[in-house]
């Protein structure tokens, strides 16, 4: 059997979750709680690390730009989830 992408496995065992487009290699699992969908949580570090090797010249402007344009795009309830991994 071949091993999925994980966009294949999420659109098949989380066919209702909402994705960061271009944060792929950011994704580290799905977030459950009780009484709510499921969402795609991502390494905010990770995502950070995408966007200057992206072309996002220093990391200061990588963080502006995350917090506002990522971290900030809410989408409701299947907005995903950016932890902080210590």
């Amino acid at each position: 059997m071949a091993i999925k992408s994980v966009k294949d496995f999420l659109a098949d065992e989380y066919p209702d979750v909402s994705i960061a487009e271009g944060f792929d290699d950011a994704i580290i699992g799905v977030v459950e709680r009780y009484g709510m969908e499921p969402v795609v949580l991502y390494d905010k570090e990770k995502c950070l690390e995408l966007l200057v090797k992206g072309g996002i010249d220093d990391v200061d402007d990588a963080n502006e730009y995350f917090y506002y344009n990522v971290l900030g795009s809410y989408i409701g309830e299947p907005t995903p989830c950016f932890a902080t991994i210590f």
